[in-house]
């Protein structure tokens, strides 16, 4: 099939190429002329032959919104948006109904997979009418994992990214239990090689998974984190989460913990935000501060 996409920055581009390696076409738009296939959304959108499907990767918010408004001008009843950013649910629902009265469908998604989903494929939540998934399966199969797992119609709109959500303050736990336990293995004076111990918990062990692999890969490249500041940023997807917990009376004390645990970073040189910090510039290729 034909697919507009539109963002061609880390997740983009390789998402791109990843869809074109299974067969289709895809017309690509960036700010960046160098990465572009046309001009403008314009252009675009001519290009694609109906019911069109266009995907978006955009900044959330303001960006995600202009292209929304402008997609709903140019597009025409049938085709289809679908919003792969890290929006929020709730603009999901607003930019739902805006199309909605033009007879275009929406389809939100959530992505996961970071600058890996090239090589190993992009876990996928996606929420909307089953027609409009329908439209776009084609490409959901091929941004997928191999197997019979990593893609899911979650529910309505919305239902991708409050997935995705979640997904992502599970991931912030995981995260400040590794970095807690490293900081601990680090400070005493009986373990003498705290990137072996990490690197034994790989195989056969309840806590293996593929952020310990990460951990390991950052411990090989810095094997203390010396040249790492104890920062980490958060994407507000984990602010997200918890705000969502207060509104729903679901008690989150590991996610809301891990969340406050940025916050203080930004206070101390943390040394468990080392391993935050070299994590996400693992799995999602995330900006460090280096020392």
């Amino acid at each position: 099939m034909e697919l507009g996409l539109i963002g061609l920055g880390k997740m983009g581009g390789n998402m791109r190429e990843r869809i074109r390696r299974a067969g289709h076409t895809v017309v690509g738009y960036d700010r960046n002329p160098d990465l572009a296939d046309v001009a403008g959304l314009k252009d675009l959108v001519a290009a694609l032959p109906a019911p069109r499907v266009v995907w978006v990767m955009v900044p959330a918010g303001g960006p995600t919104q202009d292209t929304v408004d402008e997609l709903a001008e140019l597009l025409e009843p049938g085709d289809v948006v679908v919003d792969g950013g890290n929006s929020r649910w709730t603009d999901d629902e607003k930019h739902g109904a805006e199309l909605a009265a033009k007879g275009i469908g929406f389809v939100d998604c959530g992505v996961s997979g970071g600058v890996w989903g090239l090589q190993n494929g992009y876990a996928l939540m996606y929420g909307g009418k089953d027609e409009d998934i329908a439209k776009v399966q084609p490409i959901f199969d091929a941004l997928k994992p191999e197997g019979d797992f990593g893609s899911v119609h979650a529910g309505k709109v919305g239902a991708g990214h409050f997935a995705k959500m979640v997904h992502n303050g599970i991931e912030y736990a995981m995260m400040q239990a590794y970095a807690e336990g490293w900081e601990l293995l680090e400070k005493v004076d009986s373990v003498t090689d705290v990137r072996e111990v990490f690197r034994s918990w790989q195989e056969g062990t309840v806590i293996r998974s593929w952020l310990l692999d990460l951990a390991v890969n950052a411990l090989d490249d810095d094997e203390h984190l010396d040249k790492l500041k104890g920062y980490a940023a958060d994407s507000g997807e984990g602010r997200w989460t918890v705000e969502a917990a207060i509104d729903n009376a679901v008690p989150l004390p590991a996610i809301t913990a891990s969340l406050f645990a940025r916050f203080a970073s930004r206070q101390d040189d943390s040394p468990q935000m080392k391993m935050i910090a070299a994590l996400r510039n693992q799995f999602g290729g995330h900006a460090v501060e280096n020392k």
